[in-house]
């Protein structure tokens, strides 16, 4: 099953169009994208080494949660809703991207990763709110590292055409890239 034909709809909606080929637009909502990316990987960057004991050692989990979390949520939704926008403009070449394909998958299992630490290990914050978290939230705060840490590298490597499907490509980038006859 491929997305290419709602992709290609998609395209030629008088909306995508005019977010592609606006010339003030596009840069704001690729700017808001950066700048509440910032937002998010920061605030989630001193959450996981906090998780990793490298810093704010003597502040108590349920505090960094408490100050940590709202901005947070702020920054994903804004970063979410301007990372949609960014697909709506080009979405043929979004979908036919390895880095965004890449990207998404990466997204999915940061998504994971936060939502399976927040089922289980944060649900006992309480018993290691103020000592060293258990290697499973260690475990967790490195994924959530490095899986940002991708994320961001295939998200700003979309900007670039060494894989697109409208040159020529070795059949496994022409596979992973989902390229059909027509481009």
């Amino acid at each position: 099953m491929s997305l290419l034909p709602f992709c290609e709809w998609l395209a030629g909606t008088s909306g995508s169009i005019a977010l592609h080929e606006s010339l003030y637009m596009y840069p704001l909502v690729e700017s808001s994208h950066v700048l509440t990316l910032c937002l998010f990987v920061g605030m989630s960057v001193i959450w996981d080494l906090r998780l990793l004991g490298i810093v704010l050692p003597n502040v108590a989990m349920s505090d960094m949660s408490r100050r940590i979390w709202p901005l947070m949520l702020i920054g994903f939704i804004l970063m979410s809703i301007s990372g949609v926008l960014l697909f709506y403009a080009i979405p043929v070449r979004s979908y036919q991207s390895i880095w965004f394909r890449a990207k998404v998958i990466m997204l999915v299992a940061a998504g994971l990763n936060a939502w399976t630490f927040h089922r289980t290990v944060y649900r006992t914050v309480d018993t290691w709110d103020t000592g060293r978290p258990p290697r499973r939230a260690r475990r967790a705060a490195i994924a959530s590292l490095a899986l940002w840490a991708g994320i961001i590298v295939a998200g700003r490597m979309i900007a670039y055409n060494w894989f697109d499907c409208d040159l020529p490509q070795r059949p496994f980038i022409t596979w992973a890239a989902g390229c059909t006859e027509k481009g």
